[in-house]
């Protein structure tokens, strides 16, 4: 686990940066890549976007509730969430604080979903459910217990534990195909780049059939999973260099991420992120969920 914490002076009161990630145990590996915990205090109100990434959302609050003024399904209200879930999506998220906000969120792989989520990550393509949808009533009693933890270590140690049990419990049909196993690992490891037809000779099905069955489990289509994780690889990097005091380098980013050009990376960045690379730096740069003190294993 590594933790960050920061607490500054100012004339209105003190400000709170405190956040900690962990990366599970190697057994709840292929269900969830890591768990981030952040609390933030006496910071200005403003906007968070939720942006595209190739894992599913789950938030438990540990004070205020997660307010979000849209969704990445534009037909889906706004609303309050205690404790949130969800799914893939190609267009960010758009959520509001006033300045002070709490939980631990999440990263659940789409090939972890049947186990932990109890039904197939494509039936939470692009919305946003309320946890207890989910969960039901465990919900509610995870979050009392992380609330009720002392530090982030009691709380990551009770979610490891928890994560443990469901994946034990999970019936053995939890698990996806091993060709969709197969393409979604393979996209992964490629960091988008892969073209679906090598995906398509590889598994032995039809570009239909793959589509359809990877849908089913992801959300998201092959190609659109490819730019979900192309995107999401490259905004990391981007956010590393920023941190570190590097210089941003876009051109050579896009060239490294196999982006045609910057003008392509940039494109990219408003269809998935609604701006350009540089506004969502100056947007987000501040924001705890948007810089964790180390990037968790994509």
């Amino acid at each position: 686990m590594v933790t960050s914490a920061v607490v500054t002076s100012t004339g209105t009161g003190e400000v709170v940066n405190d956040s900690a990630v962990h990366v599970p145990a190697d057994a709840l590996r292929p269900f969830v890549a890591s768990w981030t915990g952040y609390r933030q205090a006496g910071e200005r109100a403003a906007v968070h976007r939720g942006l595209p990434a190739p894992f599913l959302t789950v938030i438990f609050t540990l004070d205020d509730p997660l307010v979000i003024a849209a969704h990445p399904d534009p037909a889906q209200r706004p609303g309050t969430f205690e404790t949130l879930v969800g799914g893939l999506h190609t267009s960010p998220a758009l959520i509001t604080y006033d300045g002070r906000q709490s939980g631990v969120q999440l990263a659940v792989t789409p090939l972890g979903a049947r186990a932990l989520l109890n039904m197939p990550a494509g039936e939470l393509a692009g919305i946003d459910v309320h946890g207890s949808e989910i969960f039901g009533r465990l919900a509610g009693q995870v979050q009392d217990r992380l609330r009720e933890a002392r530090g982030w270590p009691g709380r990551f140690a009770f979610l490891e534990q928890w994560l443990l049990d469901r994946v034990r419990q999970a019936d053995e049909r939890a698990g996806v195909s091993a060709e969709v196993g197969h393409a979604w690992r393979r996209l992964l490891r490629s960091g988008g780049t892969l073209p679906v037809s090598e995906l398509v000779a590889e598994t032995g099905w039809s570009d239909r059939h793959l589509r359809t069955r990877f849908r089913l489990e992801t959300g998201l289509a092959p190609k659109e999973a490819a730019r979900v994780i192309r995107f999401h690889r490259t905004r990391r990097r981007l956010q590393q260099r920023a941190l570190s005091g590097e210089p941003l380098g876009l051109a050579e980013l896009a060239a490294t991420a196999g982006y045609f050009d910057q003008a392509h990376l940039n494109r990219e960045f408003r269809r998935l992120a609604g701006c350009a690379p540089t506004t969502w730096l100056a947007d987000e740069f501040q924001n705890v969920q948007a810089t964790p003190p180390r990037a968790p294993a994509d």
